[in-house]
Order: C-alpha cells, then sequence, then structure tokens
C-alpha cells in the first residue's frame, strides 16, 4: 500500500476511535493482546483514554504490564482519576509503583491524594480536576478563562470560591452566556444547592444527589475548600458496581473476586463459606433425622419435604432483597426494625394462606388424605411467617451488630428456612399422624 494510503487508513483508525469509543473498546477485547498493544502504542493518549476507560478491568491491566512507559504515562495521566486509582490498585503494589513513577508529578499528586482515601467514600469518587472561579472575577475574564480549557465535561455552572478556596456560590452557565461582560460574577452567583465531606459515605452521596437531583456534586474538606466533584456518571458506576458485588457476597463470593482471578484466589475465597453452607446443611439434615421413624412409616412425608422447604426459601428470599435493598437506599434504617418485621409477617401469613391453599388441593388430588393436607397447609403456613420474619430481622440485625449483611444473611436464612420448614412440617405430622 502506498504512503497515503497507510496515512488514510491511520486517520480513519484514528476517527474511529475517537468518535467510537465504547465499541472501540468491545473490539479492543476481541483482538489478540499483541494487536491491541501495538494499536494503542500508536495512538495519541487524547485519542486511546476514552477507548481504554471503556475496557474491562482484567484487559486493563493486561494492556498496562505490555504498553510502552510513554503509553502508560499518557493513559494515567489522561483518565478519570478516580478510574485511574481503581485501576491501579488493583495491580500488584510493585507494579502500582512503577506506573506511579511514571506519571509527572502534577499529574501523579492528585492521583495519590485519592488513595488515601477510604474506598466507598465521597474523596474517592470525585474528580480533582475541578476548575474554581473566584467571586471577584468578570464575565468577560470567566469566558475567556473557559476557553482555555478542554472539552468540558458537562459543563453546567460554575462553583465559586472566596481567597481562600473556599465554596461560596455557583453560576448557571446559561445565565453566564447572556450576561454583560463587565457584570461580576458574584451578582450572579446562587447559594450551592448541596456539597458533601470528603470522608462522607457513598451512601450518603447517593442520598444527597437523590434528595436534590444535581448532576455534579461539590466535594469540601472540614475547612469548606472545595477539593472536587463528583459526576453523577461516576456515582452510577459506583453503584452499579455496589449491586453486583452484593450479588457475589450474597452466595459466599469475595467481593475482590473478579472472572479471570486467578484459581487459588477464587478457591481461598470461596472455600470457607463452602465449609459453612455445609455445616448448616448437616443442621438441616440433623432435624429430619429427629423424625426418621416417622418418614419411614409414612413415605408421603418424605416426598413432600421439599414443597414446603422450597416455598419458604423463596419467601425468605423475596423478604431479604427488599429488606436489603432499603437498607442500600436508605429507605429504612435499624430503628424501623420491628415496623419491617411486622410487615414481612403479615406479608408471609397472607401469601402462607394463599399457598396452602393451593398445595392443600394438589396434594389431596394426589394421596387423598385428610390428614396430610391438615399437615402440610399448617406447615406452609408457619414456615412461610418464619422466613418473612427472618428474611426481614437477618440483614437489619447484622447491620446493627455491625457486619456487612451481603455477606451471611443469605446462609443464615437458608438455615432459617430449611429448618422451620423441616421441623414444622414433620412435628406436625407427628401430632397427627392418627389422621395420616
Amino acid at each position: 500500500m502506498s504512503a497515503e494510503g497507510l496515512s488514510a487508513v491511520a486517520a480513519l483508525e484514528q476517527r474511529y476511535l475517537r468518535d467510537f469509543p465504547r465499541e472501540a473498546a468491545r473490539r479492543f477485547e476481541t483482538l489478540p493482546i499483541e494487536e491491541a498493544v501495538e494499536v494503542l502504542a500508536e495512538q495519541p493518549a487524547a485519542v486511546t483514554v476514552p477507548v481504554f476507560e471503556q475496557l474491562t478491568e482484567y484487559v486493563q491491566e493486561t494492556l498496562i504490564e505490555r504498553l510502552p512507559e510513554s503509553a502508560v504515562r499518557g493513559l494515567l495521566s489522561g483518565m478519570d482519576p478516580p478510574l485511574a486509582v481503581e485501576l491501579l490498585q488493583s495491580l500488584e503494589p510493585g507494579q502500582m509503583r512503577r506506573c506511579l513513577d511514571l506519571i509527572e508529578p502534577a499529574a501523579r499528586k492528585p492521583l495519590e491524594g485519592l488513595m488515601g482515601y477510604a474506598p466507598d467514600t465521597a474523596g474517592r469518587l470525585m474528580d480533582p480536576r475541578v476548575t474554581s472561579f473566584r467571586s471577584d472575577m468578570t464575565v468577560g475574564e470567566a469566558l475567556e478563562r473557559m476557553r482555555t480549557f478542554r472539552k468540558p465535561r458537562a459543563l453546567r455552572e460554575l462553583l465559586l470560591v472566596d481567597d481562600e478556596g473556599r465554596l461560596v456560590g455557583r453560576v448557571d452557565i446559561q445565565d453566564l452566556a447572556v450576561a454583560p461582560a463587565e457584570d461580576m460574577l458574584t451578582r450572579l452567583a446562587k447559594p450551592v444547592q448541596v456539597a458533601v465531606l470528603d470522608v462522607a459515605t457513598k451512601e450518603e452521596v447517593v442520598s444527597r444527589i437523590e434528595q436534590h437531583r444535581v448532576s455534579v456534586l461539590p466535594v469540601v474538606n472540614v475547612s469548606e475548600r472545595l477539593l472536587g466533584v463528583i459526576h453523577h456518571s461516576a456515582l452510577v458506576a459506583a453503584v452499579q458496581e455496589d449491586a453486583s458485588l452484593d450479588m457475589q457476597t450474597m452466595v459466599g463470593a469475595h467481593k475482590d473476586e473478579r472472572a479471570m482471578s486467578k484459581v487459588s484466589f477464587a478457591v481461598q475465597k470461596r472455600l470457607p463459606w463452602l465449609q459453612i453452607n455445609l455445616a448448616t446443611a448437616f443442621l438441616a439434615a440433623a432435624v429430619v433425622g429427629l423424625f426418621e421413624d416417622m418418614i419411614a412409616k409414612f413415605t408421603a412425608l418424605a416426598v413432600l419435604l421439599p414443597v414446603v422447604a422450597g416455598q419458604s426459601g423463596n419467601a425468605g428470599a423475596q423478604a431479604l432483597a427488599v429488606t436489603m435493598r432499603g437498607l442500600a437506599l436508605r429507605e429504612i434504617s435499624v430503628r424501623q426494625l420491628p415496623l419491617v418485621v411486622f410487615k414481612e409477617i403479615n406479608v408471609g401469613l397472607l401469601n402462607g394462606l394463599a399457598v396452602a391453599a393451593v398445595t392443600a388441593l394438589g396434594v389431596y388430588l394426589w394421596s387423598g388424605s385428610a390428614g396430610l393436607v391438615m399437615v402440610i397447609s399448617v406447615a406452609m403456613v408457619i414456615s412461610m411467617i418464619a422466613a418473612g420474619f427472618a428474611g426481614a430481622l437477618i440483614p437489619i440485625a447484622l447491620t446493627r451488630l455491625g457486619f456487612d449483611p451481603a455477606q451471611a444473611s443469605s446462609i443464615v436464612l437458608t438455615t432459617v428456612t430449611d429448618v422451620v420448614g423441616f421441623f414444622s412440617f414433620l412435628g406436625i405430622a407427628v401430632l397427627l399422624q392418627a389422621s395420616l
């Protein structure tokens, strides 16, 4: 191919990466790693950064290890600081230090500042690259300064600070656009709707944004000095990650495990919870063992036993999911435990009666035994009431005790629903065995 042809191909490739970063990232994830490294190394950082930010964490880590130092420097310097910090902290300590040393001091300082914050705090989520404006500036001076920016990110308002860097107000961008050039920004200023401390939790950040419906949330320190802003997109990504982590931890997988984690790491983190689950399974089996003679005498009990346990398990999982969502979104607190538990008991009672009616009909058509119908109907109502009670109580109680409810709720709930379901069904069968 001629030099002109190669130049045209390179220009088209660059235009594709610049205009369609998400699609390009999906394409990169299917390429051999050597080819992906070659393409990224040839392009300027301004083009590759948006693509690199869309890649999965595993692909990012693999590329960082193989890209030349100049490309690594450009990527980490150009990425959104919270995303860059997340990537750096996923690397081995030696690799993380090497990457940090490659970055120019001016770009490295904000990253190290973010790394000093605890995970899931406003300081870790914020973008420190916020440009503040003095309240004594004129509109003309502010517009001139804005022209020197690179492309602004969803710039809807200017944040005003005083001589000490304290946040004192905001100016809507539309007000700035129509104001005379000689007007002072302080004349256009409006009160700041909401701000959060850098040590505020992610839950508090979510609550503030939902309450005030802002797209950009200023972050300040205890002296009210402006440190950065949290963009709505960063918060959405963080909440989505939290939701996926809860899904993992509820089934006993560790929050740090990823799809491409090492086998040894996955086994180390999963095995303890599997052993705990095995112990609880033996506990449920021991309950069944107490009624071994009864089951041997009436084999129909063994057939119907999973029906009661399965229904109560599903009912408990529903109550658990609703309660945990309420805790995560701050719809409820531990002080509302009695109200939540009472509500789930009532739900369990009504659902239990409805399910018991259908179960009774099915069991009667199958067995023709009125006694067996009575046993499973009563056991179904009791077990579903217990499931609702446990599904609401367990996550709130774990939260009150300082534990992560997502980590252990599912295993504890399964134990409760199995033990109560088996014991109620077989216990009632013993009491009513004369009618079986």
